[in-house]
């Protein structure tokens, strides 16, 4: 039960802080005053808002991803390989690397540009190479060191805040407000003759440094809860000191002033010089952040063997940093360094920013869209959200600079070939990931109507064997709600000397009803004596299609001398990696009213191994099948266990809420544990319309008997096939 050492920041140190100092950067100094110049105050607003809501529409998307899933390390990288596969995680995620030595050698370089404002006379190679070494040395020692470091580097841009706000042109009111631009340009800089899309391309890189707290993602407490709160709370305050700084602009100078002096923010502040620590100290914490999380990416791309060196790359310390990761991330930064002059590329930095912040919106909208019962975050956004953030993501590549954003789609194109060229790691979605699965599955559907397996794309597919067309009517409803809304039913009618056409038809008219209910089904009829050896036989035959049943409903038998007939069956779906579902429906209630489940876990004393829970047994079944019905029926859902010995309760109780975390079931869902034996126990439980529990691979009915008997309502008893996943 102990944690991970690595996982050591919170919200405030892990994701709030950076995020919240890159986005506030040079351009808030240096071109914030030179934007409302040449657009006005509310084309200033417009521009803000459209950066910052193609951002804030990212950081949504990335915040709802964040709540579906542990991502691990890599942050962003680690999203789009899991969900668009490790040649499209590798192909945007090696960019996006390479966007952090390219940028933290142009921070760097704004740091040197507002030294020799102060120092003149230093050489710019040697400030350079001082401050590299200087932000290196605390990024090397640890991402704790320079977490702290940049707690003075906030408090010095706060200061320089409050500097600007306490600059008597403050109190200063407004005349003449240049309400739209005329776009003059800097005729000082030969920027002349701009246009909005001129000032917004200026503006949008200010916007990129959302991503610099969920590059931590592996060593955040609390991911799910940090990456969201932390990054939109960034947003927010950087968004209301732009909207108050672009009107304190129009205070403080005229229009040709701010067009022209890039320093009237230090000139007009009450203490100038503390303008310009809050600039160094914004170029500073950007290159910090940029040493820090940029090798956090590469250690993940490593770990995944997608580049050469990878198990090197991939290694971290004793103390949890990946100094491997982070030589490569400090050399290529010294080679930028030394080609003196980045302007001629730094718009590819932007480029793969963008990249990234479509493939995070193309991700969740892909998701939402295909209906994965694997997609249930805890923080839902609505469609438009992601796809207003993937179409403004495309457009800012084409305005900001067309060329670049063709060649840096060119680059991520080639990247893919290579790394598929090249093959990616082994297991579960490494050639082609379980989204691409889905569509491939969906298309597929339209031609055969079935489905098959995987493990994110987990739906159930049943195989329900018919004897008699009346019983299944009595289970109509039910196999409805299993099903909904993506999943489907085979009926495979068995005969024993009925007449084959009426049966035919039979099965045929019921296979209809399900479909014009909008489930989709299919039919067929064998021909068997008994009706174990006509299921066996379909288990069998189904193994080489391509869509095949993932799971097989059987009715409880009411008759002791079939007891032996079912256990067989069970085997038979378990050699055959086919998952069971058998319902006992209780004798007079039914399903009752379809208001309460109850899912009772196998206790894991002494150890309580989350993870060996999951891989034995038939927790994923339990809990993926309680979570479909809360959805589809509404129900209040406890999830409960049992223990012998009551000191074993506070075990039992971190377990519960360990398996529900990891499942991402609702808050509504409580959990509970019991002491004593398990029969007293379910007795003792509140009454529910429906009890889910594990089945054993050799089945004693007379147990499932006396659950409905102690729980006074139906019971679902599941066996895992060990292809679902309730994690993924």
């Amino acid at each position: 039960m102990t944690g991970d050492p690595r996982r050591r920041f919170d919200t405030f140190m892990g994701v709030f802080t950076p995020t919240l100092l890159t986005i506030l950067g040079v351009i808030m100094y240096v071109r914030l005053g030179w934007v409302v110049g040449n657009a006005g105050l509310l084309g200033a607003w417009l521009i803000l808002l459209l950066a910052l809501g193609i951002t804030a529409a990212t950081a949504l998307s990335l915040s709802s991803i964040a709540t579906n899933t542990r991502i691990g390390d890599g942050g962003p990288y680690a999203i789009i390989a899991r969900s668009l596969g490790f040649e499209t995680g590798g192909a945007v995620g090696v960019p996006l690397f390479l966007t952090r030595p390219l940028g933290i050698a142009m921070y760097i370089f704004g740091f040197r540009e507002g030294w020799q404002w102060v120092f003149p006379e230093h050489p710019a190679l040697l400030i350079d190479l001082t401050t590299f070494g200087v932000l290196f040395g605390v990024a090397w020692l640890s991402a704790d060191l320079a977490f702290r470091v940049q707690y003075a580097i906030m408090a010095v841009i706060l200061a320089s805040l409050v500097s600007i706000v306490a600059s008597p042109v403050t109190l200063q009111p407004l005349h003449d407000i240049p309400w739209w631009g005329t776009y003059p340009g800097s005729p000082e800089t030969g920027l002349s003759g701009t246009n909005f899309w001129g000032v917004f391309a200026v503006f949008f890189p200010a916007t990129t440094g959302i991503l610099a707290g969920a590059n931590m993602s592996g060593e955040l407490k609390d991911p799910r809860r940090a990456i969201p709160l932390g990054t939109l709370a960034a947003i927010v305050v950087a968004s209301f000191i732009y909207f108050a700084l672009s009107v304190w602009a129009l205070q403080a100078g005229t229009v040709d002033e701010l067009v022209s002096n890039y320093t009237l923010f230090m000139d007009k502040a009450r203490w100038g010089n503390l303008v310009l620590a809050g600039l160094l100290g914004a170029t500073a914490s950007s290159a910090l952040a940029g040493l820090v999380g940029g090798p956090r990416i590469l250690l993940a791309i490593g770990r995944h063997r997608l580049l050469p060196a990878g198990e090197w790359l991939g290694t971290v310390s004793k103390d949890g940093e990946p100094r491997n990761a982070m030589l490569v991330t400090g050399v290529l930064t010294l080679a930028c360094l030394m080609l003196r002059d980045l302007n001629a590329i730094a718009p590819m930095v932007t480029m793969f920013f963008l990249i990234t912040y479509g493939s995070l919106n193309l991700v969740i909208l892909v998701e939402m869209k295909l209906g994965l019962v694997s997609f249930r975050p805890t923080f839902r956004i609505h469609w438009s959200v992601p796809l207003f953030g993937l179409i403004g993501s495309a457009l800012a590549m084409f305005i900001v600079s067309p060329l670049f954003g063709v060649l840096s789609i060119l680059t991520v194109a080639l990247l893919y070939l290579w790394i598929e060229r090249r093959g990616v790691p082994a297991g579960e979605g490494n050639v082609r990931s379980p989204i691409f699965l889905a569509i491939a599955e969906w298309a597929a559907s339209q031609v055969e109507g079935r489905d098959r397996y995987s493990r994110r794309a987990w739906k159930p597919n049943l195989l329900v064997p018919v004897d008699d067309p009346e019983v299944i009517r009595g289970e109509y409803s039910f196999l409805e709600d299993m099903v909904r809304p993506e999943g489907s039913i085979k009926l495979m009618g068995l005969t024993r000397g009925a007449e084959l056409q009426p049966f035919r038809d039979s099965i045929s008219a019921l296979a209809n009803d399900f479909r014009e209910g909008g489930i989709t089904c299919s039919w067929s009829v064998v021909e068997e004596d008994g009706f174990g050896e006509g299921v066996v036989a379909g288990l069998q035959a189904l193994q080489s299609a391509f869509f095949r049943p993932n799971m097989l409903f059987l009715t409880l038998p009411d008759l002791q001398d079939r007891h032996e007939e079912f256990a067989t069956l069970i085997e038979q779906a378990r050699e055959t990696r086919v998952g069971v579902a058998l319902l006992g429906l209780h004798p007079t209630a039914g399903l009752g009213q379809r208001r309460r489940i109850n899912l009772w876990l196998r206790p894991q004393g002494p150890d309580w191994d989350v993870d060996s829970a999951f891989q034995v047994g038939s927790l994923n079944l339990t809990m993926l099948m309680g979570y479909r019905l809360l959805r589809r029926w509404g129900a209040e859902v406890e999830v409960m266990t049992v223990v012998s010995d009551e000191a074993d309760r506070a075990q039992a109780e971190w377990y519960l809420s360990e398996v529900c975390d990891l499942v991402r079931m609702p808050d509504s869902v409580s959990r509970r544990v019991l002491c004593g034996g398990f029969e007293d126990a379910v007795r003792s439980a509140p009454v529910a319309d429906l009890n889910i529990l594990g089945l054993q691979r050799k089945p004693d009915f007379d147990f499932v008997t006396r659950m409905i008997e102690a729980g006074r309502g139906s019971v679902l008893m599941v066996l895992d096939s060990g292809r679902e996943s309730a994690r993924v």
